[in-house]
């Protein structure tokens, strides 16, 4: 997290110039954008503007995570038991989307201090984390790294891939892979951590590979050690013992419900896919970036929209200005965007992150695919 202590040493702006919200950097654009130095004046008003907004509040994260999770599952129950096809998939999408929110949770909880909600980590993971089979653990950890001032980026960061210079066709892979999603997890708990209880082997390879929520497929995890690793063990019981529940229960009553259920994860899974594919700009190729840099190559999509609400809910909308600020409560995103925009004014370093919406993100990223192997990029230096 940025403190008025990093600031000293930060460089004063040199930017690149010229070009549009969802301008196409060339190659010399995305090489300029790692090497970007830091905008002291903005990295300074981030931190000193929002100081007040640092504590998570428990009267709306509570709230907002039982809301979500009790709309997701009753909506989820009607799907799982109409018999009229409309209303089974109008329940089915509510379902999802209120489920998406809830888990989406997890990102807070990778961010807040241990001791800042009492109970909000158990009481999550029990109503949410380990009913859709992805425990905080999953989260927790690893994703920290995505913010290390020297892994953002790397082959080092979990959860980077410079997908703006990859091939068309891995954009469509991407998102679709996501449906395999909730019958990898179900396997996982149900199959390959009982097994890992009695094969050590196997144990060490599924956590290596198969126990962090990363789209990069070199990471590898390392073993988890003390207290964290007395939480990953109840955590996982508890999956796999759900798990079994959920199969057995569907081998003797009907898979049915399964079934919905899995239908329901896997569309709330192409949401975040969706998501993840916009919350960057992907063009970084390794290099070391600065924090400026990191917020460059990150995206805020800030109001009037309203549907941003639904595919980048829990304070997502504003993931430039998470990298910015990591440890504020996604409560807080909100007011820390308005002030910061009246302190740095428009034009300055900080609105430059922010974009209209989705579908023009993604229309953005998959000109920067087709531009990479293509020939001629469409423009240059313009972001």
């Amino acid at each position: 997290m940025l403190t008025s202590d990093s600031l000293d040493t930060a460089a004063a702006p040199v930017l690149p110039q010229g070009g549009s919200a969802l301008g196409d950097a060339g190659t010399h654009g995305a090489a300029a954008l790692a090497r970007t130095p830091d905008d002291k004046a903005m990295l300074r008003a981030a931190v000193e503007l929002t100081r007040d907004l640092a504590p998570a509040r428990a009267a709306i994260f509570w709230p907002d995570m039982l809301l979500s999770a009790g709309i997701g599952y009753a909506a989820l129950a009607v799907a799982v038991l109409t018999q009229s096809p409309w209303i089974m998939a109008a329940c089915a999408l509510v379902s999802a989307l209120a489920l998406y929110r809830a888990l989406l949770f997890i990102h807070e909880l990778s961010h807040i201090h241990k001791d800042a909600l009492p109970g909000f980590r158990f009481g999550w993971n029990l109503l949410v984390g380990m009913p859709l089979l992805t425990p905080s653990f999953m989260y927790e950890g690893t994703h920290t790294l995505h913010h290390a001032r020297t892994r953002y980026g790397t082959a080092e960061d979990p959860e980077y891939l410079p997908l703006a210079l990859m091939k068309p066709w891995s954009l469509p892979v991407f998102l679709l892979t996501a449906l395999l999603l909730p019958v990898a997890l179900l396997l996982r708990s149900a199959v390959l951590v009982p097994l890992g209880a009695i094969i050590p082997r196997l144990r060490r390879l599924v956590w290596a590979r198969a126990s962090v929520l990363a789209i990069n497929p070199a990471f590898r995890r390392r073993p988890p050690e003390g207290d964290f690793a007395q939480m990953v063990f109840w955590q996982e019981t508890g999956a796999a013992v759900w798990a079994w529940f959920v199969l057995a229960w569907s081998a003797t009553h009907g898979w049915r419900p399964l079934l919905v259920a899995l239908a329901v994860v896997a569309l709330g899974a192409v949401l975040n896919q969706a998501r993840t594919l916009v919350a960057h700009l992907w063009e970084n190729e390794g290099e070391t970036m600065t924090v400026t840099g990191q917020y460059l190559d990150s995206v805020n999509v800030p109001p009037p929209g309203w549907m941003t609400v639904l595919w980048a809910p829990v304070g997502l909308r504003f993931h430039a200005l998470h990298h910015l600020l990591p440890s504020l409560p996604y409560h807080a995103l909100g007011e820390a965007n308005r002030r910061l925009c009246k302190e740095l004014g428009p034009g300055s370093t900080y609105t430059r992150s922010n974009y209209p919406g989705l579908f023009p993100l993604l229309g953005r990223l998959v000109r920067r695919t087709m531009g990479a192997h293509g020939g001629a990029r469409e423009g240059t230096a313009s972001h």
